[in-house]
């Protein structure tokens, strides 16, 4: 991993953080994983962490297959509540060890579900897990006294573009009782069927469920497919984030915004990137580019960004400073940093922002507004009132851990 200043390593730790893009199958424990294989019976390439770090969740990686294949062993490790619960409780508690307050935790609930267990018991589970350690950690006397901000989250459930078949038990069900439609029919009604267990977890059953994602491979799968599911949770007041623009290209942007209410996209690596349009019909790619970044400036979209993995999975960037994040900054874009998958990454918040700093020229006023973008443009559980709070206690603490190290322009050189 890459070295950096201790004393700018310890400023951006103790700053108050948020990771809005965090996806809990890839940032389990390495430790919890083999002691959970053991137990549940699932063959790992290696039974230490090194060797897992050697095999599996690596450095780098060829391409996107090779940066998923741990996901396999993590999920398998995933099938009843009581680990789903443990795997939540512990990556809140990582994530409170460097200065995170507020994450929103993301997973395909269905990946999960083995009957009896249902949709909304998933769900349920991981609520818990991630409750219990915000309890425990708000109950802490620096908290409680007001001399540190609370901790808090919000849940994303994720619909898959496409299911892999065989990956898990809902997938093989849904073929079966669909079995003369067409698979992308199979994905539209797995879509909407998670969609509604999102509101039942929520409503019926207290859990903090704030948004509704898609991920899964964009080409050849079109966020369209997944219409209704997003009309649904926008209905019913789920807030909306798409995976899209990580291996596609910007008219994947324009169909998450336009056509499934996105208020975030996931990663939109190639937002501003007229050579990767694809669609002929589309015959001026930079006139393209420029209102769609135009838009998504106008309307505060944020760009949940993820310097790390975007590196791992895409083969044709050599370094972070190839990163887009140069041109969304340039453009004044709203980007919070976030880490994907803390495990298949390799990373935490505090290495992404450090990473960010390295490579791209970034002000002191500039980390702030990335840093409290992640909190204004939360899905917070709360109300408008109580978000508003929540975002003005952040700021007074970021501005009196600025003041603790005496931070300033020159400082964040690194």
């Amino acid at each position: 991993m890459t070295d950096f200043d201790p004393k700018l390593e310890a400023f951006v730790k103790d700053l108050p953080k948020t990771d809005l893009h965090l996806h809990l199958d890839g940032s389990i424990r390495i430790s919890t994983l083999i002691e959970l294989a053991k137990e549940n019976g699932v063959a790992l390439p290696s039974q230490t962490e090194a060797g897992l770090r050697e095999l599996v969740f690596k450095e780098r990686y060829v391409d996107l297959p090779d940066y998923l294949q741990g996901f396999g062993y993590t999920v398998a490790c995933m099938q009843n509540v009581e680990n789903l619960s443990r795997v939540a409780y512990e990556l809140a508690q990582d994530n409170q060890r460097e200065g995170v307050r507020y994450i929103e935790v993301r997973f395909a609930p269905q990946f999960h579900v083995n009957p009896p267990i249902t949709t909304v018991d998933v769900i349920r589970a991981v609520d818990e897990g991630l409750s219990r350690a915000t309890r425990e950690f708000n109950s802490r006397e620096q908290v409680v006294s007001g001399r540190e901000p609370p901790f808090d989250y919000g849940i994303i459930c994720c619909a898959m573009r496409m299911f892999t078949q065989g990956f898990s038990i809902y997938f093989d069900r849904m073929l079966e009782a669909h079995r003369y439609s067409p698979p992308k029919r199979v994905f539209k009604y797995a879509s909407m069927e998670l969609a509604q267990a999102a509101v039942r977890a929520r409503d019926d059953h207290g859990a903090q469920v704030v948004g509704f994602d898609l991920a899964g491979e964009e080409a050849g799968y079109p966020a369209v497919a997944h219409r209704e599911a997003y009309a649904y949770a926008h209905r019913n007041f789920l807030r909306k984030t798409v995976h899209a623009g990580e291996a596609y290209g910007p008219e994947s942007i324009f169909q998450a915004i336009t056509e499934l209410h996105a208020e975030r996209i996931g990663h939109g690596t190639y937002l501003l990137k007229p050579d990767a349009i694809r669609d002929p019909s589309i015959l001026n790619p930079e006139a393209y580019v420029e209102k769609l970044g135009e838009y998504i400036a106008d309307q505060r979209i944020t760009l949940e960004v993820c310097l790390t993995s975007n590196l791992q999975t895409n083969p044709a960037m050599q370094s972070i400073g190839e990163h887009s994040l140069r041109d969304f900054l340039s453009k004044r874009l709203s980007v919070s940093l976030c880490t994907d998958n803390r495990t298949v990454s390799n990373t935490t918040v505090t290495r992404e922002i450090l990473l960010a700093l390295k490579h791209f020229k970034i002000t002191r006023e500039t980390l702030k507004s990335i840093v409290m973008y992640g909190f204004k443009r939360s899905f917070f559980h709360g109300s408008y009132l109580g978000k508003r709070a929540y975002v003005h206690q952040m700021i007074d603490y970021y501005e009196a851990i600025e003041a603790k190290h005496g931070m300033n322009d020159a400082m964040l050189t690194v």
